[in-house]
């Protein structure tokens, strides 16, 4: 960048800045959202609770399809996202 056209985007700097660090927040934000070690927890807690007998066979079904669900969306978007290597 020369010396004239960094003088004139100058003010736009800030802009540029804020862009930047917006990017950051959601590419964070994405990562975080999109981590699937909360579901698998879930799934394992699902699973004590049914072998405790705290749950029934119809109800672990139920939430364990909805979990799964969840896990196939949340890798379908981290490939999307390019957040699995």
């Amino acid at each position: 960048m020369g010396l004239i056209s960094g003088l004139l985007t100058l003010p736009v700097a800030p802009v540029r800045g804020f862009t930047w660090v917006l990017g950051q927040v959601m590419t964070a934000a994405e990562q975080e959202y999109y981590d699937p070690a909360p579901v698998r927890a879930e799934l394992a807690e699902l699973e004590r609770q049914l072998l405790a007998g705290r749950i029934s066979e119809e109800e672990f079904d139920r939430r364990e399809d909805d979990l799964l669900d969840r896990l196939e969306l949340i890798q379908y978007e981290r490939r999307r996202l390019g957040l699995d290597a």
